[in-house]
């Protein structure tokens, strides 16, 4: 089992030069008689503080490259090292213990439970991770994010931006070392998109978060200070800049 505190104080070590390190990164699966390789010896690092997107086709292997660099899959070869952690190395209850200490999450569907109120979702995984300051956390993360009046509004009640709202607030709520997001803006309008996407910029300048999401939107990953493209399950370009 993963420790947290080993979890947070792993960026005080001078070994661990980044967040979140690929090595020869590959996935396949198997398609009746033949195998489908969704990522071909893939390999990057990633430091601390840093906007990465993962950018390309359809079907180019964004969306499983980030459950694996988030310890959700694991690859059928290659390493994938997670805030200081081989991921290889834990089981299964290890790589979710490694998450709620170090990874947010936010993706297209928004994932919030329908039976909780806006206050209640943020407030779940604080409860989980034994935060007895939960409700109050919870409470502040949803003011900042512009939620004050829609605390104890379900997500029906909600619009689809407020409830993306809802998901940032619960995402930033470790407060996560690092937060993986899967199309964030994809079910939004471009208006609320842009909003959506000024909220997590600028909480991840107060937090010195590092971000990393797969987009489909040019825009979206041109406001990231770097952009890992993906063809055919391969990475054929790493742009700065």
């Amino acid at each position: 089992m993963v420790s947290v505190s080993n979890v947070r104080n792993s960026s005080n070590d001078k070994f661990m030069a980044s967040i979140v390190s690929a090595v020869a990164l590959t996935k396949q699966v198997a398609t009746g008689s033949a195998e489908l390789v969704i990522l071909d010896d893939v390999s990057f690092d990633i430091e601390e503080g840093e906007t990465v997107a993962v950018v390309g086709a359809s079907g180019s292997g964004k969306t499983t490259l980030l459950g694996l660099l988030a310890g959700l899959d694991l690859p059928t070869s290659g390493s994938v090292r997670l805030a200081g952690s081989d991921l290889a190395s834990l089981d299964e209850d290890g790589r979710a213990a490694l998450r709620g200490a170090a990874v947010g999450f936010v993706f297209q569907s928004f994932q919030l439970l329908p039976a909780l109120t806006a206050l209640e979702n943020v407030m779940l995984p604080l409860e989980l991770s034994g935060s007895t300051q939960a409700r109050a956390t919870a409470t502040q993360l949803l003011e900042r994010v512009g939620l004050a009046a829609r605390l104890a509004h379900y997500p029906r009640q909600l619009s689809g931006g407020e409830q993306q709202r809802v998901a940032i607030a619960r995402a930033f709520g470790g407060p996560p070392r690092v937060l993986f997001a899967d199309e964030p803006t994809g079910n939004l309008d471009s208006t609320t998109g842009s909003e959506i996407t000024d909220l997590m910029f600028d909480l991840n300048r107060e937090r010195s978060t590092t971000l990393v999401l797969v987009t489909h939107d040019e825009k979206l990953s041109q406001r990231c200070g770097r952009r890992l493209r993906l063809a055919g399950g391969r990475l054929v370009a790493d742009e700065r800049g």
